[in-house]
């Protein structure tokens, strides 16, 4: 049973919030599209299973919620210090910056996590992956200490990514 069950949904999470998605895009709730985001929720993960044959075996919900709200109260204060740096920094005075971020993390979908973060916040990008997956080149807007920000990305969001996928 198990099994028939791994088979018709391959990512349960991922029926949901398909189907969830296709309601909310057609902007009015009625059974039909329910129905429906249930049907493309349940083909899409099918098809694209074969493409997922290392996925995580368990994520904590709890803690990606909690992370989450963590990354949105970063992107709120980052878009503030951005507006700030813009209107007083001289571009002259901008130091920006290379960083290197040694990785802890090894599955793909935490590194993608992880890089997707670091480029919604504002004033940092994720350029780079190492070959390997150790490490992860990152860009800075401005900064006096690389050294802290790198800190920063460990502490704040690499930290709760390994619990989240542990």
């Amino acid at each position: 049973m198990a099994r028939a069950y791994r088979w018709l949904f391959p990512h349960p999470f991922l029926t949901l919030l398909l189907a969830a998605v296709w309601v909310m895009l057609q902007n009015q709730i009625s059974a039909g599209m329910v129905v429906f985001g249930l049907i493309l929720g349940t083909i899409i993960p099918q098809i694209t299973s074969v493409w997922w044959p290392d996925r995580p075996k368990s994520i904590r919900l709890g803690k990606m919620f909690s992370y989450v709200i963590v990354v949105l109260w970063d992107i709120i204060v980052a878009n503030l210090q951005v507006a700030w740096i813009v209107l007083s920094v001289p571009n002259a005075r901008l130091k920006p910056a290379w960083i290197v971020v040694p990785l802890e993390l090894k599955q793909p979908e935490a590194i993608t996590v992880l890089a997707g973060t670091i480029t919604l916040t504002p004033g940092t990008v994720s350029a780079d992956l190492s070959n390997e997956g150790h490490s992860l080149l990152v860009h800075v807007l401005h900064t006096d200490d690389p050294d802290a920000v790198r800190d920063d990305i460990k502490n704040r969001y690499e930290r709760r990514l390994l619990e989240i996928f542990a």
